[in-house]
């Protein structure tokens, strides 16, 4: 156990990633009010006159790009393979190169494709093109924490990982009211990395940012969705299971667990109530059904097979499980999404969508 400390060190045991955390809360690093980014006159300083370029032009490059613009950013361009994402950036005004002429002309380099992709365009495409001072920018920790992408000493590599999905993350913004971020610093060659980190958080449109590690931010990443999301995905299939087992109509079913979307706003009401004070919005016959029946369905024993899917993450078993089913080409992968979308819940859906649609079409 480590000793206790005002701070934690956090480092991991794949390479050396530190990050200082309060003992008693994180740190909450409150980047200045973002009517200052959507006056779009106001480049973050650390910023100025240098150029963005975003390499992928999904759902987080897309958001991103668009908030970095209207922040201010002096100048924002776009590496994209030549598709969709090349064509719609072009569409939305920027400049678009491939990849390997952005990454030459960017100054901060934004690694915005997905992870599975990013090892062997970095090595191709990106590495011989970065220059001493450069920032190579990522927004999950996985092939650097795992050693998959191995950046040359004379760059900072930093993350900046909003805690929201690309279209959620360009709506909040729009809004004036933006979303968390983690940002952590992997390689400091300048001496300025968290400044140009906190500096790309400010405007891509993230309202407060937790000062992490790489490492922590993999693990707690991968750790949601292979235990939590995991569980929750197979509790729901259960109980869809044994509803309609028991006589229950499936897209009525359907409807009741996920397709109301009252789910969804329940976990709304704990990030901004409280996850027991939100349980107050709901009838008493609920509240005492739910802490009633919860820990005799799911005991503290349940724990052990948590702690397992953790430890896995850590020592980077998975890691090596994901990179091995990647070179054979996805085979089990592509048999766990067939064998779910041949689930009755997914005819159960169109259904109950059918249900609620004027004319019963979905």
């Amino acid at each position: 156990m480590a000793p206790q400390s005002s701070r934690r060190l956090i480092q991991s045991p794949h390479r050396l990633s530190i990050a200082f955390i309060a003992s008693s809360s994180l740190i909450l690093q409150r980047v200045p009010d973002l009517a200052d980014a959507l006056d779009g006159s106001r480049c973050p300083p650390a910023l100025r006159g240098r150029t963005v370029a975003v390499l992928g032009y999904g759902n987080q490059g897309r958001a991103q790009s668009l908030n970095m613009r209207d922040s201010g950013v002096d100048r924002v361009i776009v590496g994209s393979l030549r598709d969709a994402g090349w064509d719609r950036a072009a569409e939305d005004g920027f400049p678009v190169y491939p990849i390997g002429e952005a990454a030459e002309r960017g100054d901060v380099i934004l690694m915005l494709i997905p992870d599975e992709a990013q090892p062997s365009v970095f090595n191709s495409q990106v590495r011989d093109k970065l220059d001493e001072g450069d920032v190579l920018v990522f927004a999950h920790g996985y092939n650097i924490h795992f050693g998959f992408v191995s950046p040359p000493e004379f760059v900072d590599v930093v993350l900046v990982a909003p805690r929201m999905i690309g279209w959620g993350l360009r709506e909040l913004y729009l809004k004036g009211v933006g979303a968390p971020a983690y940002v952590a610093v992997h390689q400091d060659y300048s001496g300025k990395a968290l400044d140009t980190a906190l500096a790309l958080a400010r405007a891509i449109g993230a309202s407060k940012t937790v000062m992490s590690s790489f490492a922590e931010e993999t693990e707690i990443d991968l750790y949601m969705e292979q235990a939590l999301w995991a569980v929750i995905t197979r509790l729901m299939l259960l109980s869809f299971e044994v509803l309609v087992e028991e006589g229950y109509p499936p897209e009525v079913v359907a409807l009741e667990l996920y397709g109301s979307g009252e789910a969804s706003e329940v976990m709304k009401a704990m990030a901004e109530i409280g996850f027991y004070k939100q349980m107050s919005l709901h009838s008493q016959t609920s509240q005492y059904g739910t802490l009633s029946r919860g820990p005799l369905l799911i005991g503290d024993e349940f724990k052990e097979k948590l702690k397992g899917v953790l430890e896995e993450i850590r020592t980077g078993r998975f890691a090596r499980e994901w990179a091995l089913e990647q070179m054979l080409g996805y085979p089990v992968f592509k048999k766990l999404k067939d064998r779910a979308l041949k689930h009755p819940i997914n005819k159960a859906e169109e259904e109950m969508r059918k249900s609620l649609t004027p004319g019963g079409e979905p």
